[in-house]
């Protein structure tokens, strides 16, 4: 097919895009931008080892019903990359809630309800702690909670349980808590 004297095999894909896009009226279906915005309007990171935890999430995804409003992450999985989630590493995610807006904020502590809720259609729920006095107060509750939620279910301590992931992240990409298996020493002589 030739339009205006160019034909697709002399263009690639985006360039033909791109320069249909530029001599029609109609709108193109293949976005012309190379970073398209994320569906979803705030990516929570939870620890998927706490039971209390996981009971708020899975309230969550129901009212989300699969709208995909709320990214969900989970920081206890081993693949979990602190790149793709704000820079929140492992042990300050462990340590607080967190959650990263679609334009890249981070937000944590009872920030992350309010603004989770609110994308929800529950907004309502936290409305209240928008109150400076009571938001204070709400902060600081849940502090204590953070404190001793790992305790409270029955989970070692945040150093423990750093040092246990360091340690087993560091034996899959290092060759020192490998053990030799035979076939491993046949190779080698």
């Amino acid at each position: 097919m030739s339009t205006c004297g160019f034909s697709e095999e002399m263009l690639t894909s985006k360039e033909y895009v791109s320069f249909i896009a530029m001599v029609s009226t109609k709108p193109v279906s293949q976005p012309l931008s190379p970073s398209k915005p994320p569906a979803w309007k705030i990516k929570l990171l939870y620890d998927g080892d706490c039971p209390l935890c996981l009971r708020e999430v899975n309230f969550l995804k129901k009212r989300d019903a699969g709208r995909g409003l709320v990214a969900f992450v989970d920081i206890a999985q081993d693949d979990y990359n602190a790149q793709e989630n704000g820079g929140v590493d492992y042990e300050t995610a462990m340590g607080r809630i967190h959650a990263v807006r679609a334009d890249g904020t981070v937000v944590k502590n009872v920030e992350v309800f309010r603004q989770v809720y609110e994308v929800l259609g529950m907004g309502w729920v936290y409305a209240i702690t928008r109150i400076p006095l009571i938001g204070a107060l709400a902060d600081w509750l849940y502090g204590i909670w953070a404190d001793w939620r790992l305790p409270l279910t029955g989970r070692p301590n945040l150093k423990t349980l750093v040092s246990d992931r360091q340690q087993r992240l560091g034996c899959e990409t290092s060759d020192r808590c490998r053990l030799n298996s035979p076939e491993a020493s046949t190779i080698a002589d």
